[in-house]
């Protein structure tokens, strides 16, 4: 049988669904986010010949629509294989469904973020149900920096429906060299409303709250409390030791990254899994101020921080999304001049004054004192 047997014009399948024929949409769950037509049941091809005799007996007349008309007759070849003898192909699928205006169904997704996040859709692993997590998603992010700035802006490509920016600094000309958030424009402008700025212009859809503060002992947890995710990109110890004892008493994942010169690296911290280990784990204490320099006295790579921003980004989606394999437990380094990476495993310590046996916690006050003190 030729394809132009096995095929119907739109017009015509509307008629035979409208007179009883089952009309059967084969594309995946992710191109239905977007809309439907009108009336159609659900079965993806790689599942018609397994999940067919579930919706109809063989001799059930059958449609079968895909996005533009080669799926749909693949589906029908096998379905006529099986003894589905009045099974057909809608001639040109849903692209011509719709532009002959025949009925349509809206799908769970608007049309803007069907077409934006299309490329996830398609992804088993993150699907139309990984979206919605995804914009559901409540994830701060410590410093509008350089880690900051590259990690936001995927973040809010990707769809997390709310990024909330902490930082007090405001846009230098220095930053632009690696900040690539900012803009010429914006010098002299608190970061973070520069960054809500690119932000919200590259996707609308995803709200952002902005902090004009420096994280403290006083604040911490107020401002990372009913988050799902924090990422650190401070660039002082102080901050990190508050972030780390804050994620584990609030329980919220803590993706940590560091960048030094021409090295970065990028870990996860997650208080909620019994194996991992904390910040204080990998640090114990904060080495003295000349022993680390911060980039405005070392320099940095310019390019540096958007890779470990952007590895940072990934863990955090790997976590909103229940993908993947994070970094919890392995402290990911990487040496841009050689271009390598290389794990080193991190065990939870039964010793760390953080989260071991005996580790006693005596309040943010005194880690700030101790970072201050070395």
């Amino acid at each position: 049988m030729s394809d132009r047997d096995l095929e119907l014009e739109p017009l015509e399948a509307l008629r035979r669904q409208r007179a009883g024929a089952l009309l059967i949409d084969v594309r995946e769950a992710g191109e239905r986010a977007a809309g439907f037509a009108a009336g159609s049941l659900h079965l993806p091809l790689g599942q018609v010949a397994q999940g067919i005799a579930a919706l109809a007996a063989p001799e059930r007349e059958l449609l079968i629509l895909c996005a533009a008309g080669q799926r749909s007759l693949e589906a029908a070849r096998i379905l006529r294989g099986l003894g589905y003898r009045r099974c057909h192909s809608v001639c040109g699928g849903l692209a011509r469904w719709q532009t002959e205006g025949r009925p349509l169904a809206k799908g769970e997704l608007d049309a803007d973020a069907a077409e934006r996040y299309s490329r996830h859709l398609l992804l088993p692993e993150v699907g139309l149900e990984g979206q919605r997590r995804l914009s559901h998603a409540r994830i701060a992010l410590v410093g509008a920096g350089g880690l900051g700035a590259p990690a936001a802006l995927y973040l809010a490509a990707a769809g997390v429906g709310n990024l909330t920016l902490i930082d007090d600094d405001r846009v230098e000309r220095s930053n632009l060299q690696r900040q690539i958030i900012h803009a010429d424009a914006r010098v002299g402008m608190p970061k973070v409303v520069s960054a809500r700025i690119a932000l919200v212009a590259l996707n609308p859809a995803v709200q952002v709250a902005v902090h004009e503060k420096r994280l403290c002992a006083a604040n911490v947890e107020d401002l990372l409390g009913g988050h799902d995710v924090v990422i650190d990109g401070a660039d002082n110890f102080a901050t990190r030791y508050l972030l780390d004892a804050a994620c584990r008493r609030l329980r919220i994942p803590l993706v940590h990254g560091a960048v030094h010169r021409f090295n970065g690296q990028v870990s996860v911290f997650d208080a909620r899994r019994a194996d991992s280990p904390c910040y204080r784990c990998l640090f114990p204490w904060p080495p003295a101020a000349d022993e680390v320099p911060n980039c405005s006295e070392a320099g940095v790579l310019g390019v540096l921080p958007g890779t470990i921003g952007m590895l940072q980004a990934t863990e955090a989606l790997k976590l909103v999304l229940g993908i993947g394999e994070v970094l919890v437990g392995r402290l990911l380094n990487y040496d841009a001049l050689a271009a390598r990476t290389h794990e080193l495993r991190v065990s939870r310590d039964p010793r760390c004054p953080g989260c071991g046996q005996h580790a006693v916690f005596g309040g943010y006050e005194d880690l700030v004192h101790a970072c201050a003190s070395t």
